[in-house]
């Protein structure tokens, strides 16, 4: 799914929230081509780059969710969906993150990174 905006606009629709099941790795684009991860989580929306920091692998193509822990089927490091911050070895390196929002029926996405404070970069 290519996320459809104006640049002008602080926040994206990335489509109806009922598109984003439960349990399941959802995949968009950014305008700027970067790829990005979706997570309902008990009815939560949660937004994460798509590649593993450590290897590039794609979560929508190859990763499990559960519970809030992201693993990458290269090698088996994991990533806390809500911080990006890594979990596991051989993840070091924190996982953007995105804010999203829900307005009535349609899920949103703020397309610039949450910054994330330097004592929680490893």
């Amino acid at each position: 799914m290519v996320i459809a905006t104006d640049k002008s606009a602080e926040w994206m629709t990335l489509g109806n929230v009922s598109d984003f099941s439960e349990g399941e790795i959802h995949g968009a684009e950014l305008p700027s081509g970067l790829p990005i991860a979706i997570f309902n989580i008990e009815g939560e929306f949660y937004a994460t780059a798509d590649r593993c920091t450590h290897g590039g692998a794609s979560f929508v193509e190859e990763g499990e969710i559960e519970g809030y822990s992201l693993e990458c089927a290269w090698h088996n490091g994991t990533f806390d969906v809500r911080t990006g911050l890594a979990l596991t070895l051989p993840c070091r390196v924190t996982l953007m993150t995105f804010e999203t929002k829900v307005e009535g029926d349609q899920l949103l996405l703020n397309p610039k990174p949450i910054r994330q404070k330097k004592e929680d970069q490893n």
